[in-house]
């Protein structure tokens, strides 16, 4: 074999194995770009886990400071409505007391005042019920009476009264509510001749 055959046969087979090779990088590098998109679609899909468990830990921390601020708020709720029968028993004490001025019915309208002072700067008010239409949210009907003097489902007594923590009902108020005046039905005579 001649020399120049050498290199030909030479040359021939170098040949082969470099197409063999450029194959092969590009299926290589096919396979990179493969792996690369599945993992930057993995990372992008943890990325967004990441973002749902933030927003939901931020939203559990607004919930729980917001039922904190209702606990404190409303904190002094079974105080507040242990008072409420002392309140109740000292309006009936200066109620029914004499109008002479004894120096007695003075003390406890003084402490009643004081009381309800303290009350009022605790949140506690009082719902105000006579001559206002009924609303069951804060008012209990003990009673109806007929009358022509109010409008129906208008309160015509309080029995006693109603009170709020806040915004939140602590006791409705006990009421009368009035009803329209039923008029007697008129008989008939129906005699058959």
């Amino acid at each position: 074999m001649s020399e120049e055959d050498r290199k030909d046969a030479s040359a021939a087979a170098s040949h082969v194995p470099a197409a063999d090779e450029a194959g092969s990088g590009r299926d290589d590098a096919e396979q990179l770009r493969r792996q690369l998109q599945d993992k930057t679609e993995e990372a992008r899909k943890h990325y967004e886990l990441y973002l749902r468990e933030r927003a939901d830990l931020e939203n559990f921390k607004r919930r729980m400071q917001r039922e904190k601020s209702e606990a404190l708020r409303f904190a002094s709720e079974p105080l507040v409505r242990d008072l409420l029968p002392v309140v109740d028993n000292l309006e009936r004490a200066v109620e029914h007391a004499d109008g002479d001025g004894n120096s007695v019915i003075e003390g406890v309208r003084l402490v009643l005042k004081s009381l309800q002072d303290t009350l009022e700067r605790h949140g506690v008010t009082r719902i105000h019920a006579v001559g206002e239409r009924f609303d069951p949210t804060h008012h209990e009907a003990m009673a109806q009476v007929e009358s022509a003097e109010h409008e129906p489902n208008q309160v015509v007594d309080q029995h006693h009264s109603g009170y709020l923590l806040h915004d939140r009902l602590l006791r409705p108020a006990l009421v009368t509510v009035s009803k329209r005046k039923s008029t007697p039905a008129v008989e008939t005579d129906s005699k058959s001749d």
